[in-house]
């Protein structure tokens, strides 16, 4: 969608900027391209930062507002470096009543990490999500994006240090 022919430069002489503008080179650069754009920046970077979104906004001629929008909104986008293992736990009705609550303080107690941080060995990344639409699987715990369903909290326990050490 660039209207006066001039693209904004990439933001660094990185490679990978260049998969990310191909990606908007696809869809012609138009706003309808932003969540694969988004895609593209947080596969080629693993996370989606400032530089990316101001990037993203002046290349597809979009709101600043409405990248960060969808950046926040779906929780695969993350804006900050993620650990080498990322362990989702679901928050939703089914799995929060199944004891879910219990099992995301226990992770955050054990390896001191807070809900949507990483802990500093850089190894674990904790995210919760409303739903990840696994209800009848629950209590579901997404690790590494292998779905575990149906595990109490101890079992949720058990898995993540056996996890943990590969």
């Amino acid at each position: 969608m660039i209207l006066d022919g001039r693209k904004p430069p990439l933001p660094s002489a990185d490679k990978r900027w260049r998969l990310v503008d191909a990606a908007m080179r696809r869809n012609g650069y138009r706003p309808q391209g932003l969540i694969e754009t988004l895609h593209a920046v947080q596969e080629a970077f693993g996370y989606v930062d400032d530089a990316a979104l101001r990037f993203v906004s002046q290349s597809l001629q979009v709101p600043p507002s409405q990248v960060l929008g969808v950046t926040t909104f779906y929780h695969q986008f993350k804006m900050k470096p993620q650990g080498r293992h990322t362990c989702v736990i679901c928050t939703g009705t089914a799995c929060y009543i199944k004891g879910n609550d219990r099992a995301l303080e226990h992770v955050q107690k054990t390896y001191g990490v807070s809900v949507g941080g990483t802990t500093p060995d850089k190894e674990l990344s904790l995210v919760a999500a409303r739903c990840v639409g696994a209800c009848g699987l629950a209590p579901v715990v997404i690790l590494d994006g292998v779905v575990v369903g149906k595990l109490v909290d101890e079992a949720v326990q058990a898995r993540i240090r056996e996890w943990l050490k590969t």
